[in-house]
């Protein structure tokens, strides 16, 4: 069972990596009824979602090439799928707890992009996030 949320964008967040206020980074603080997170983004926060676009990819480095590659190649993944790929893709061995911390700022900067392309395209965003 999966934590999704919905509105002017839609997803799932990552099992296990992703909290359901993760939105809060990009500088909406979630309303929080009793059964999600309500969010709502306009213009005035495009400059701290881009700077949390930054610091996501600033964070990232090197692993967001190699994450993206990842993720074209699979849709699921479990420590020996990890390691496996990256022996044989990238011909390099692989730090689990270095992919895991790496899949925060990753699905971070995966719900970062589409609050900016929601706020550019509309000049505001608004969607619920389950908890």
């Amino acid at each position: 069972m999966g934590r999704y949320y919905s509105g002017d964008i839609e997803g799932k967040f990552w099992f296990a990596v992703q909290d359901s206020d993760d939105a809060d980074f990009f500088g909406a603080k979630g309303e929080f009824p009793k059964t999600h997170l309500e969010y709502s983004f306009n213009t005035d926060h495009l400059p701290q979602i881009r700077e949390g676009i930054e610091i996501c990819n600033k964070k990232l480095g090197v692993m967001k090439e190699k994450l993206d590659k990842f993720f074209e190649a699979t849709n699921g993944y479990n420590d020996e799928i990890v390691k496996d790929w990256f022996k044989k893709a990238l011909n390099e061995n692989i730090n689990i707890k270095d992919f895991n911390n790496a899949l925060v700022w990753y699905a971070r900067l995966e719900l970062g992009e589409k609050i900016k392309k929601c706020v550019e395209e509309n000049n505001y965003c608004n969607f619920d996030a389950e908890i």
